[in-house]
């Protein structure tokens, strides 16, 4: 068992423990674990908070961290209070979400095997982040969270909270009852705790960066998401049956303007998601690798992620010299990597976001786009740090490029390859010699 449940004699002591105490009428004290839990709302974890109450005599502290999930954040703060918590935080972290940790994963071109721009893996650490500061606020013995032993989540969680704070307890009970979803269900049925229709079909885990859909029919890998599982994107043939163009504009790596108008981060981002969503754009349905070993489909919702990723890579190479391009591509794997994997606040990813971040300091330019149908395509971009030079790219006028110049660079470039392959000949006839 991972928390624990002591009785003490009343004595004149030093000794304290961090709980809540309750007087027995023997005259013992029992003192009970104080658990800050990550709620959002939904099914698993208001299933833990009578869970906790019940199997581990705790007082229970939710925290809802609003990253941007478009959820009912008051509504959660209700029915967690409902439930019997001791006391609830709801807090407003979209700002910072954006800032500090969406726009380090925009300068590393942040996709997960080339498709997924990690708006679930993001979020982890900052709820993880303000879990701790709870727990210190409010003097709570342990940190909980409602995540699978299946899942990529609970490796963040665990890793981020024992790195933040060492000296709590970290729980999951969702990982040790094995329970299914329906058993869930059942559970919070017998126990008077509402159940939505939508966390019947589907679990949805979102922030202002994705929305992630899994569960139900969408587990037969070969089963076409249904129209119902999404909220952000139209359908694509029912998207406009007009193309729209649109301009982002960056700052050292760094989105800042659509279509010339400078934004707030949070409303930039928000504005792309309405922008690219009415044209369908940023629907993700892949195979994906766990960490755990395990091989999932995901389906995915990131209309602003996939047009700000895309145009960010297109900006990144006019600006950047070829090597710099090719080496950034190993940094960006590893980061969007330690992201995923758990390891936000491990030192490898502090010295990768140094090489990121002065890689990023002639980032800046526009790039347009035009979105339809659910197609997106970079159109044309600009930048005064530009290494494009159409007077040397041009094959139609006279340049500054010597073209008898390549003669020599070709015979160089290719040397190796040449004797390779002149070596290769001269075996092959030799064996054929020695065989007649």
């Amino acid at each position: 068992m991972l928390c624990y449940k002591k009785v003490v004699k009343f004595k004149n002591t030093a000794w304290k423990v961090r709980g809540i105490i309750r007087i027995s009428k023997t005259g013992e004290q029992n003192i009970t674990e104080k658990f800050v839990l990550a709620y959002s709302g939904g099914l698993d974890t208001s299933v833990l908070i009578k869970y906790l109450q019940e199997k581990y005599s705790a007082e229970v502290i939710t925290v809802t961290v609003d990253v941007g999930q478009q959820e009912d954040i008051k509504g959660a703060e209700a029915k967690a209070k409902k439930l019997g918590v001791l006391k609830h935080f709801s807090i407003d972290a979209k700002d910072e979400f954006v800032t500090d940790y969406i726009f380090p994963a925009v300068k590393a071109n942040a996709l997960y095997e080339g498709k997924y721009p990690i708006s679930t893996s993001l979020s982890r650490p900052l709820i993880a982040k303000k879990m701790v500061e709870i727990a210190e606020k409010e003097g709570a013995t342990g940190l909980a969270h409602g995540c699978t032993g299946r899942g990529n989540d609970q490796v963040r969680f665990d890793i981020t909270l024992g790195s933040l704070a060492p000296d709590k307890k970290i729980i999951a009970p969702v990982r040790d009852w094995g329970m299914t979803r329906d058993e869930e269900i059942a559970y919070a049925k017998a126990k008077g705790i509402p159940v939505s229709t939508a966390a019947k079909k589907f679990s949805i885990d979102a922030s202002v960066w994705g929305r992630a859909i899994e569960c139900g029919l969408l587990e037969d890998a070969n089963n076409e998401p249904p129209e119902e599982a999404y909220e952000w994107t139209v359908a694509p043939e029912k998207a406009p049956n007009t193309p729209e163009y649109v301009t982002i504009q960056f700052e050292a790596g760094i989105p800042v303007s659509v279509n010339k108008e400078k934004l707030k981060p949070l409303e930039l981002i928000e504005t792309m998601n309405k922008i690219a969503g009415k044209h369908g754009v940023g629907r993700i349905d892949h195979i994906e690798d766990r960490l755990v070993g395990i091989k999932s489909r995901e389906v995915y919702e990131c209309p602003a992620a996939t047009v700000i990723l895309e145009a960010h890579k297109d900006l990144e190479k006019m600006v950047m010299t070829r090597h710099e391009v090719l080496f950034k591509q190993y940094i960006d794997a590893e980061w969007v990597f330690l992201a995923y994997a758990g390891l936000w606040v491990d030192p490898l990813k502090d010295d990768l976001d140094a090489f990121i971040n002065k890689s990023q300091e002639n980032v800046t330019g526009e790039v347009r786009l035009k979105l339809y149908k659910g197609g997106l395509r970079v159109v044309g971009r600009n930048s005064p740090m530009s290494l494009y030079d159409k007077n040397l790219a041009n094959y139609n006028i006279k340049t500054s490029f010597n073209q008898s110049y390549s003669k020599g660079f070709i015979e160089l470039w290719g040397l190796q390859t040449r004797m390779h392959n002149a070596l290769k000949r001269s075996t092959k006839k030799q064996k054929g010699a020695k065989s007649t």
